[in-house]
């Protein structure tokens, strides 16, 4: 992978620096949705399509989001999803999905996921085993029917934060023609140790808070090297700094909402 930094305003990639990321070598486009929003698609798919290269959703964090009021998940030529349990739609251990409807891909998809047997006992490939579980699959079944109303719970939850916390941080946002289904509520303020700072004050009245992630891909050990022509990922790297997630599931409540804004508020006096 080629690793290309993101916009700073939704923290997806940016459309505008995939282009030059290109290069004969180039396969697939890979946009993430992070956070429960949609990454600027349209321009995505015109590159993809121009190059004639994969289309690939990883709509890990966006189960139920909308771009162009059609779901994350059908505008590429293949869509990944989580079901690990803090996700919008979760299991209750690891699990997860790839979603396509181009024949070839679903036929080598199922290849991979045992074995590589198209007849038992035959392994025409070198596949896996990734298969999901009747336990995990039963459970996703029964939660699926809910996840539009616990979407919607968030999106609520959300407003009242934006609401709140406008003018005091920088809140999420939500593109144009887009349904933001909140798997985080991820707020920016200044740099590391005024974000250190609210951590700590909101952890000493019992609100917990998380950072994701605070340490970007290309500079995990495992990963670097991977930015093609570029020194540094700008965008991401001040990101990382800043951000911070704020309490985030359908089950709070909306007086304990209010109660992390007004702390939050009060830091910032």
């Amino acid at each position: 992978p080629v690793l290309v930094d993101i916009d700073p305003v939704t923290y997806t990639i940016d459309p505008q620096l995939i282009e030059r990321a290109i290069t004969p070598r180039t396969k697939a486009i890979i946009p993430v949705h992070l956070y429960g929003g949609a990454a600027h698609l349209q321009p995505i798919v015109d590159l993809a399509r121009r190059y004639r290269l994969k289309l690939i959703e990883d709509c890990a964090q966006a189960h139920g989001a909308r771009y162009a009021d059609r779901a994350m998940g059908s505008f590429g030529d293949a869509a990944c999803f989580s079901f690990y349990p803090t996700k919008n739609l979760g299991a209750i251990g690891d699990g997860g999905l790839v979603a396509t409807n181009d024949p070839e891909i679903a036929e080598n998809l199922n290849l991979l996921r045992q074995y590589g047997w198209r007849e038992r006992y035959v392994s025409e490939v070198a596949g896996w085993n990734t298969r999901l579980d009747e336990l995990q699959a039963a459970i996703l079944r029964v939660k699926l029917r809910y996840l539009d109303e616990d979407n919607a719970k968030r999106h609520h939850l959300a407003a009242i934060y934006d609401e709140l916390l406008g003018g005091v941080v920088t809140t999420p946002i939500e593109l144009e023609n887009t349904r933001h289904v909140y798997h985080l509520y991820v707020a920016r303020l200044g740099g590391h140790p005024q974000r250190e700072a609210l951590m700590s004050f909101l952890r000493e009245r019992g609100i917990g808070t998380a950072i994701h992630y605070p340490v970007p891909i290309h500079l995990q050990p495992a990963y670097r090297g991977r930015l093609g022509e570029v020194n540094s990922l700008p965008e991401t790297e001040r990101a990382a700094r800043e951000i911070v997630s704020l309490p985030m599931y359908p089950e709070l409540s909306e007086a304990e909402v209010r109660r992390v804004a007004e702390a939050v508020r009060e830091f910032a006096q």
